[in-house]
């Protein structure tokens, strides 16, 4: 294995620095509250008006919305809803009795409220609002605040159509660290989050990161990812197209190329920058590609796959033969895109699959964002007093073997109270009644 190309820049300077900001924005949130998301606004992005959206102002935005793009972005709703229902679906309550008179059960509860958040900056992020709060009413969610930075005087038209779509209970026209601090502190009119999802810049990830644990959030959202596997039977154009699709997010985004062929790898390095020069953000595509972009060429299918596995990538694509041994062998990633007809812009906008997905290797333990983040599984459980001595006496000897008396107490009263005999076969504390 040797590395054709390697990146050229080191992200943790960059990380630290952003680290500092965010701790300061949102301590000065915590102490200032509704005044210091002000005056963030005010001179991050030149923002005085209200930041709740009116009915008013949000139908005049639907207004300029065109016709076509408001049937693309229901198309799009409807496959993104479609598969999150499905999600939902798979997923149930059930009680079982696993000894006569035990009886165990699980509850999938929604979190009473979501704060989504959708990126505005360079690109109005019409997808990520169906995906965020689309996929959190599918789980049942009741109450979704949605914020995104606004461009000029509002936010995006189409963002403001597709948040509403989706079912948005409450729109924020505001962005970046203040907007998820607004959100998980209910700032605004907004209530309290219990979890924050959506992608956005290093700030916003950060701030979700320094928020978890009052909160809950999706994921870790950094620059996006995308990784191509490619044996001799790849297209180097096809390649080289997926790659600086995805290098178009920003200048920090990796791309990277895990290949068999050397062949293919060199002119994927050659074709690339060529490609770019004929895009209208191929510029931001090539400073990518140039700081952050990576080929890899590997001795045989499984040492790609063993690599793949280990940058853990956001979005995976395979142009490869044997798509079925491929789906069934890799198992680190955020989604995977199989064959040339499938490209990750399919998943980013409309084929159904969600597109907030983990970075930075977390594809190692998680998968993107889906239902079951909006949920919570709670166990419950319902033992009748007649099957109460067999529960406590093993409960009662397994906390004396880990030296918690206490607990046994708790079991030995029951086993006074309920049980049948005096001798139990190990030392059962007495307590007397005191009431």
């Amino acid at each position: 294995m040797k590395h054709l190309k390697k990146p050229q820049v080191d992200k943790l300077e960059a990380d630290r620095k952003t680290r500092a900001i965010v701790e300061d924005m949102l301590a000065n949130i915590r102490e200032n509250r509704e005044e210091a998301v002000r005056t963030y606004a005010k001179d991050l992005d030149g923002w005085t008006q209200d930041f709740a959206l009116s009915e008013q102002k949000k139908a005049a935005l639907i207004a300029q919305v065109s016709q076509q793009t408001k049937d693309d972005i229901q198309f799009a709703y409807t496959q993104i809803k479609r598969f999150a229902i499905a999600q939902r679906e798979s997923l149930r309550d059930f009680q079982l009795e696993t000894e006569p008179g035990v009886t165990l059960g699980q509850r999938c509860v929604p979190v009473d409220c979501a704060g989504c958040y959708v990126p505005g900056g360079r690109y109005a992020h019409v997808a990520s609002a169906l995906m965020s709060v689309a996929t959190a009413k599918a789980a049942g969610v009741p109450f979704v605040v949605a914020a995104s930075p606004p461009r000029g005087d509002a936010i995006d038209p189409a963002v403001a159509y597709a948040m509403d779509l989706a079912g948005a209970d409450l729109i924020l026209e505001m962005g970046g660290v203040q907007a998820v601090a607004s959100m998980a502190m209910g700032l605004f009119g907004a209530r309290p989050a219990d979890i924050l999802v959506g992608p956005g810049n290093s700030f916003v990830a950060e701030a979700k990161l320094q928020l978890f644990g009052g909160v809950g959030i999706d994921l870790f959202a950094g620059p996006t990812e995308s990784a191509v596997i490619a044996d001799e039977t790849a297209d180097p154009m096809t390649v080289a197209i997926d790659l600086l699709s995805q290098a178009e997010h920003g200048t920090t985004s990796p791309v990277w190329l895990f290949t068999t062929s050397p062949e293919l790898a060199d002119t994927v390095n050659r074709i690339l920058p060529q490609i770019a020069k004929d895009w209208p953000t191929g510029g931001v595509a090539v400073e990518a590609w140039d700081n952050h972009g990576e080929i890899v060429i590997c001795d045989d299918r499984e040492q790609m796959a063993k690599v793949s596995d280990e940058y853990a990538c956001e979005h995976l694509q395979v142009q490869a033969a044997d798509l079925e041994w491929w789906k069934n062998r890799l198992r680190n990633y955020g989604s995977l895109f199989l064959g040339e007809g499938s490209t990750v812009t399919h998943g980013d906008k409309c084929s159904g699959t969600n597109h907030i997905l983990p970075t930075r290797q977390a594809a190692r333990y998680t998968g993107g964002l889906n239902v079951m983040k909006f949920l919570k599984i709670l166990t419950w459980q319902e033992i009748r007093t007649d099957a109460d001595p067999m529960m406590s006496s093993v409960a009662s000897r397994l906390s004396r073997t880990e030296g918690m008396d206490a607990h046994a107490r708790a079991c030995d009263w029951r086993l006074q109270k309920f049980g049948k005999k005096d001798d139990w076969g190990f030392e059962v504390a007495h307590q007397e009644r005191f009431d």
